[in-house]
């Protein structure tokens, strides 16, 4: 049975679709194939979990950002947050299976921003906000686990003076 939250995104993500005139068949005609009709279709029912990495390459075909997909006032309250910054190294050094996320959301901010120093990463709040998401807690829920992990960096620039 579908979560609130997961009927919330399936929702806001059929009123996307529909404002740019597509039916589940025009997504997977307009996209060669990579949207399948009934995959979209599932992730809008909420009958299907969408990852953030799969959420963000809906977000690029569809042409809006991210945040546009995530449903108001839905599942996580509203939380202020800011940037937080990743070390790279060290996340993708672990072996945690819970921050395959978040690893695989920073690989895709990395060749979308072409931002490949391989140090560290900076995570917007809009970004922040839906990795939070997926990980069903808010936004200082999952700066917390990351902070346990040990994936954070409280000073980016204290990595640079060494």
């Amino acid at each position: 049975m579908p979560s609130e939250y997961a009927k919330s995104l399936g929702a806001r993500l059929r009123s996307i679709r529909q404002q740019q005139g597509l039916s589940l068949q025009g997504v997977e005609e307009k996209s060669a194939g990579r949207w399948k009709a009934v995959v979209v279709g599932s992730y809008e029912r909420g009958d299907r979990a969408v990852t953030v990495s799969r959420l963000a390459e809906l977000a690029d075909f569809y042409r809006v950002p991210v945040a546009e997909l995530l449903p108001e006032g839905a599942g996580t309250p509203f939380e202020p947050a800011g940037k937080i910054v990743l070390d790279l190294e060290k996340l993708y050094d672990q072996t945690h299976e819970e921050l395959a996320y978040v690893a695989k959301y920073a690989r895709a901010i990395q060749q979308q921003r072409g931002d490949y120093n391989g140090r560290v990463l900076s995570i917007r709040a809009d970004d922040l906000r839906a990795l939070a998401i997926v990980y069903d807690q808010s936004p200082s829920g999952l700066v917390e686990r990351l902070t346990e992990h040990g994936v954070l960096v409280s000073d980016p620039r204290a990595l640079f003076n060494n």
